[in-house]
């Protein structure tokens, strides 16, 4: 056997002894010659006092341990990164391909025959999935699963979107000092990732569609028992898996497999971040993630999940209604069924066990939909030359086609001192400009790209207002909102040249963003262009790589380095 514990042997020139001394010191942790001639299934703990999202991790690693040794396999848990976005300096996506980067490694230097990744908040699930794409080895992702709901004055509540609903509430001295404190206990009444359609939704949805994961993996609550036994049942796959060397990823991640994962982000109204995550994944596949596919993908495939923030409802109430397994069966033929999961089943094999729940309405039929059209669209024009995201399905119907003038900060520290300074020279026909927040200018593309309403405007009844930038936004934020524009202003890109007092055009329908200057003013002012200079912290350690090697967000913000060429996938 070259499997288990005889896999990947330290080397001390002498493969008996090597294999001698890990046995002996591994059996220092009471482990019986029976245990270690087993198949080895690896756990990744990424438990953290900072990762409330992951505050149920312990008891799913135990359940998953369980379903392993039921299964005549050996469980070995090992740490790695925990990224919880909310306490991430200076965000989470800086870090994600670090987590990726530390993954990969701890799974290809410790024996193991196949693997658990656990994960959810935002930057996590997308790392461990790059993670395995790049190790193939046998992969199953458990995610942690959503938080339930929380309830205020009779109204239920999700973070993240409620929180920046009542934050602007309270912004617009429409609600004191005392409820807002109330809500703040409120909105996350458990463990477990934001109850609405954020990133970590969409990250779980788009990963169960890819056949990565269990069915019903995605939308189980996290602290419901019904997740602890998908982690056992999750752990039985990975047992087997382990015994039989597969699927790998490579086997399961197909062009069709892909494009799944395409269809689905549209239907759910998922997270402007899907995209770059995916992209990500693609491109460390021998396949191509095409901007263009996506968007027309975006054409003809409808917003069926009613959920916030492009909808009504909550993860739970998207779970009860039958989850991705019924969603796939309201897509039909939009979807590919005949592509493989983990557990040797077909989509279409999920799809004849798919749950229907008489009455629900969280999951729409195709000729019902929330949206006629896909969550996200693709937008191209001067401004962006390789490529902007609006997620309109949470966007202001009367402001996909706009007009107006730019008002420009100059930074996410400068927007923080200027956007409520009542002397600000802006009016809600405005168009509010954040540059220098991308992924090197940053650093790290934060969700900065949900600027605030200025104050003044947000007291005098503005509820919306066009906002372009080229850093991220949260998925469980909301508005008029044009994210990703490519190429970043700190390279140079057009985002660069804009002046306050510039007008520009969306429209939305044209999938179009235009800086309505004229090219030869433009090429006077990048010729007067000075490069951003690089700071002191960027001169050394993973500041530094980060800095050197960091794509662009068409390109999934991976590190040069590790994603691989090929083909694009249509």
């Amino acid at each position: 056997m070259t499997g288990g514990l005889r896999k990947g042997l330290t080397s001390y020139g002498d493969a008996g002894f090597s294999l001698f001394l890990r046995k002996a010191f591994i059996k220092a942790m009471g482990y019986s010659d029976d245990a270690l001639e087993r198949p080895i299934v690896g756990i990744t703990n990424t438990y953290s006092d900072y990762n409330p999202c992951h505050g149920n991790v312990p008891q799913i690693i135990e359940a998953a341990k369980r379903g392993v040794m039921l299964s005549g396999a050996m469980p070995f848990v090992f740490p790695t990164i925990s990224i919880a976005e909310s306490f991430a300096h200076p965000t989470s996506m800086y870090l994600r391909n670090l987590m990726a980067m530390d993954t990969e490694e701890m799974i290809r230097a410790q024996p193991m025959d196949s693997v658990i990744v656990i994960g959810g908040c935002d930057k996590t699930l997308p790392a461990q999935v790059m993670a395995a794409i790049s190790a193939d080895l046998p992969t199953v992702v458990i995610p942690v699963g959503p938080m339930v709901v929380g309830h205020h004055k009779g109204e239920v509540l999700g973070a993240c979107t409620d929180c920046r609903r009542l934050w602007g509430k309270y912004r617009a001295g429409e609600i004191d000092d005392a409820e807002i404190e109330a809500v703040n206990g409120r909105l996350a009444p458990s463990v477990g990732t934001c109850m609405v359609m954020g990133t970590a939704s969409t990250m779980a949805c788009m990963i169960e569609a890819m056949g990565l994961s269990l069915p019903m993996s995605a939308t189980i609550p996290a602290p419901h028992a019904e997740r602890f036994r998908l982690a056992e049942a999750s752990g039985r796959v990975a047992a087997e898996m382990a015994k039989t060397k597969g699927p790998k990823p490579s086997e399961i991640l197909t062009p069709a497999s892909f494009r799944n994962a395409q269809v689905v982000l549209q239907a759910i109204g998922g997270s402007t971040n899907g995209l770059i995550h995916l992209t990500a994944m693609a491109h460390r596949s021998p396949h191509r993630l095409d901007l263009s596919a996506f968007d027309q993908i975006g054409r003809e495939v409808p917003v069926l999940v009613d959920l916030k923030p492009s909808g009504e409802h909550y993860m739970e109430h998207f779970h009860h209604a039958g989850g991705v397994p019924k969603l796939l069966a309201q897509l039909g033929d939009l979807v590919d069924l005949d592509a493989k999961t983990i557990s040797g089943q077909t989509l279409r094999d999920v799809v004849a066990n798919a749950e229907d729940v008489p009455g629900q309405d969280a999951i729409r039929s195709r000729d019902n939909p929330i949206k006629k059209e896909g969550g996200l669209a693709v937008l191209h024009g001067n401004l962006a030359p390789r490529g902007a995201v609006i997620k309109q399905s949470a966007a202001s119907p009367k402001l996909l086609k706009h007009t107006g003038r730019a008002v420009v900060f100059e930074s996410v520290e400068d927007m923080t001192l200027r956007v409520d300074d009542p002397e600000l020279d802006v009016n809600s026909d405005d168009v509010l400009v954040l540059r220098n927040a991308g992924p090197k200018g940053a650093p790290g593309m934060p969700e900065a790209g949900y600027l605030p309403i200025p104050k003044k405007l947000a007291r005098g009844g503005t509820k919306d207002m066009v906002r372009i930038s080229d850093a991220r936004m949260s998925g469980t934020a909301f508005g008029t909102i044009v994210l990703h524009i490519t190429p970043e202003s700190a390279v140079g890109g057009p985002l660069a040249l804009v002046k306050n007092g510039d007008m520009i055009s969306l429209d939305v329908a044209k999938r179009s963003i235009e800086l309505l200057v004229d090219a030869a003013e433009l090429e006077r002012r990048r010729a007067a262009l000075k490069p951003a200079a690089a700071t002191d912290q960027a001169r050394r350690g993973y500041a530094w790589l980060f800095n050197e090697t960091i794509m662009q967000a068409d390109e999934g913000c991976d590190f040069d380095f590790m994603q691989r060429t090929g083909k694009k996938t249509e």
